[in-house]
């Protein structure tokens, strides 16, 4: 369920931890083309799922792994019964890690990581990481001591798998291209993160519309479009 939608931008509210939304998704409601700021990783568990990214329309089984970056359009069509772990996760908590920013940019515009996949070395790293998505549900849904950061541990080691194998990923999953759309988000990715470093001081709109490398007018335009609030208001 989308719980705020401007248009087609999607407000995700993280409301029970910081950064990171779980859901244990049955409903047969389709989601209508939208796009986040949120990186989103979506698991079939019963049923397939049909996700549209951009002009590709995939079929994701059960026990595949989709992973759509931050500022994709996706629309998802849902089967009429099934069941499927959706995974919401703040950009923020992962790039600022020495590696991961340049991780996350190569998976645009969709990393689909197969379950069924033939290749000995493919299964075994599916099944490490469908089990890091499991463990994750479980802490999520727990009550344990340090599940907080139980949580964020493993969403590192999750993509940390990933990245250690990154040479062999266009062979096992897919090509990964870049677009002008993920430029500008990587853009205002950079420039949120630049504001909330710098909070303290008088950061003003002039500053940052040069360190995007924008006029101010221009500036102003897309961060509002990208932010979905004004520079100021942010």
């Amino acid at each position: 369920m989308i719980e705020i939608l401007n248009g087609i931008v999607e407000t995700v509210a993280f409301n029970g931890m910081n950064g990171v939304k779980i859901h244990h998704n049955r409903e047969t409601d389709d989601y209508p083309i939208h796009w986040h700021t949120a990186m989103e990783i979506i698991m079939p568990l019963k049923n397939s799922y049909e996700v549209t990214i951009g002009s590709s329309t995939l079929t994701v089984e059960p026990n595949d792994i989709i992973i759509i970056p931050p500022g994709e359009l996706h629309a998802i069509k849902a089967p009429d019964s099934g069941s499927r772990l959706i995974i919401l996760i703040d950009y923020s908590l992962l790039c600022n890690l020495k590696g991961m920013d340049q991780l996350l940019h190569s998976l645009h515009p969709y990393c689909i990581i197969r379950g069924n996949n033939n290749d000995d070395l493919a299964y075994e790293l599916c099944e490490a990481l469908r089990n890091c998505l499991l463990e994750i549900e479980s802490e999520y849904f727990g009550e344990t001591p340090f599940r907080e950061a139980r949580i964020y541990s493993l969403l590192i080691n999750f993509f940390v798998i990933i990245g250690r194998e990154s040479g062999n990923l266009t062979a096992l999953f897919g090509n990964f291209t870049t677009n002008k759309q993920h430029e500008y988000v990587q853009k205002f990715m950079n420039i949120c993160g630049y504001i909330n470093e710098h909070c303290t001081e008088e950061v003003t709109v002039d500053d940052l519309a040069s360190l995007a490398g924008f006029s101010k007018f221009h500036f102003a335009r897309l961060f509002k479009q990208f932010t979905n609030v004004s520079y100021y208001d942010y």
